[in-house]
């Protein structure tokens, strides 16, 4: 994993697992790869995935069947949206509405991109 220098280690770790619920790659009642197993994929130390670990079951996205491993949340994927979205909105609009208005764009001119 490339881990950029805007977001803390734990944070894009999460984003690593709400990217898979929400591109449908790991599913409601999915068992995920234990912290071990996690923090030798992505090379980190185990308590940096316990760290996203935790921020995911502290919002509902993950949970602990002790003994057992973390498995996805049934309502994961609409949970990881609503963070996502927030996000977005909150720490990424407001600088790209403001770049589209002192160049003067509107929504037609750029649907043309996308």
């Amino acid at each position: 994993m490339d881990f950029n220098t805007k977001a803390p280690i734990f944070m894009q770790i999460a984003d690593l697992v709400i990217d898979g619920i929400l591109a449908d790659k790991l599913k409601a009642g999915e068992r995920i790869h234990s912290v071990r197993e996690m923090a030798a994929q992505v090379q980190v130390n185990p308590n940096t995935v316990q760290r996203s670990f935790t921020y995911l079951q502290d919002r509902g996205i993950i949970f602990n069947q002790r003994g057992v491993g973390f498995f996805v949340a049934d309502d994961a994927f609409a949970k990881s949206q609503k963070l996502k979205k927030d996000d977005f909105i909150k720490n990424y609009l407001p600088e790209f509405v403001r770049r589209m208005k002192l160049l003067k764009l509107g929504l037609k001119d750029i649907e043309k991109y996308f």
